[in-house]
């Protein structure tokens, strides 16, 4: 296989190691509130929140430590590693699901959460494998397979609670995520090769050397391309976690009173809108620069959630059909060019634990706009929306202050 090919073969299991992470998040999000419903517990809410939570919460703690070990042993093993959690935590998920034990529910998502944080050692492997030019077009990727996993999650879920009925949960989305990260882990053990070549630098430290870290975060833009990461996942988590809550909540609570099914299939909706969008990435990365396009891509999330606040305000189901659209084609533009500015600018030697850092950013901010969003509804429906789009302009500036700025690391230290 020539070397184009070798290289293209081993994105192409990144790419189905992202994705059947992502499924299994994409099927149990929106399930979560049947769970809390069919389960009996004393406080459904705070059950729900801290299932959202855990899983975020792991990759808010590991992220870092898997990019920086796999500075150190490799990308490979990690991801395998990774795998290997995976599969176990939705065997485990489908279990927990039959047997209608909330204790393995909380078990299969806290070790989801552990495995799954592995992105960004495969964000590390598509730095390792694409030039500088190409680095965007790589990153988009791991969105690509966020929008995918959450288009297919849904209808699993979907064809689930059809053929088993919203009365009794079928354990069979948790087997299926179950043997797709199986397939993926026996495609990574036979066929994916190690990232990091002989002229690679490994650290030579250990998981909490946080010295080579805030050596490489002495980089002025790299701390502001962080904190526009963290801002603009903060605001779209705002969206993300109260749109299912919103869509099922009756009229006369502040929402819109659909039907579980109708929820699940606009959450496939909102996943296929992100995967078509970062196509587009990929293309106009070719004659856009990174800034351009996550300058773009805040601007019209920025957009997006003025449009919900009206869609919300009226009750209008097809203007918040059309805010959705917006929303997750802008959101889309962001991740794969900031990533792809940070990897740029960051030592690639630790390239690992800086983007280790940005999923840990991303994970922190998940929980905390989980944990604003159903308190602001409760005051009146549109204030989380209101919420997102202060965050996102304030996104769009820190973007716009950053992301020209600076350059690629080799020209940073001639």
């Amino acid at each position: 296989m020539s070397d184009g090919g070798h290289r293209r073969g081993s994105l192409l299991v990144i790419f189905l190691t992202v994705f059947v992470d992502l499924l299994g998040f994409g099927i149990v999000l929106p399930l979560l509130p049947i769970y809390a419903d069919q389960l009996k517990p004393q406080n459904p809410g705070l059950t729900l929140g801290l299932l959202m939570a855990s899983f975020s919460a792991m990759q808010f703690i590991f992220s870092p430590l898997w990019g920086r070990l796999s500075d150190r042993i490799g990308r490979r093993p990690v991801l395998i590693v990774g795998l290997v959690g995976s599969t176990l935590s939705y065997l485990i998920f489908g279990l927990a699901t039959a047997y209608q034990s909330l204790t393995w529910m909380f078990i299969s998502r806290i070790g989801a959460g552990i495995a799954g944080a592995t992105i960004s050692t495969a964000q590390a492997y598509i730095a390792d494998t694409t030039t500088k030019e190409k680095r965007a077009r790589g990153m988009a990727l791991i969105g690509a397979a966020f929008g995918l996993g959450f288009t297919f999650g849904p209808l699993l879920a979907a064809t689930a609670l059809v053929t088993a009925g919203e009365e009794a949960l079928s354990p069979w989305p948790g087997f299926t995520a179950s043997a797709f990260s199986a397939a993926a882990l026996m495609l990574a053990i036979f066929k994916l090769p190690e990232s990091l070549n002989p002229q690679s630098v490994p650290s030579q430290r250990g998981w909490f050397d946080l010295a080579s870290l805030n050596e490489a975060l002495r980089i002025p833009t790299i701390v502001g391309l962080l904190s526009a990461w963290f801002v603009s996942v903060l605001a779209f988590s705002t969206f993300e976690s109260i749109l299912f809550f919103i869509l099922k909540e009756p009229i006369d609570e502040g929402g819109f009173g659909y039907e579980l099914i109708d929820v699940l299939l606009i959450g496939a909706l909102i996943g296929f809108v992100h995967a078509l969008a970062q196509g587009m990435v990929r293309g106009l990365s070719k004659r856009m620069s990174e800034a351009k396009l996550a300058t773009v891509g805040a601007g019209t999330s920025l957009v997006g959630f003025l449009l919900l606040v009206a869609a919300t305000g009226n009750l209008s189901l097809g203007m918040l059909l059309f805010a959705i659209f917006v929303q997750a084609a802008g959101f889309a533009f962001i991740p794969p060019t900031i990533q792809s500015l940070i990897s740029r600018r960051s030592d690639p030697s630790k390239q690992g634990g800086i983007l280790g850092v940005g999923q840990s950013l991303g994970a922190l901010a998940r929980i905390l706009g989980h944990g604003l969003s159903f308190p602001l509804f409760f005051i009146t429906s549109t204030i989380p929306f209101w919420a997102g789009a202060a965050l996102m302009g304030l996104a769009l500036v820190l973007i716009a202050l950053n992301a020209n700025r600076g350059e690629d690391f080799r020209t940073v230290e001639r």
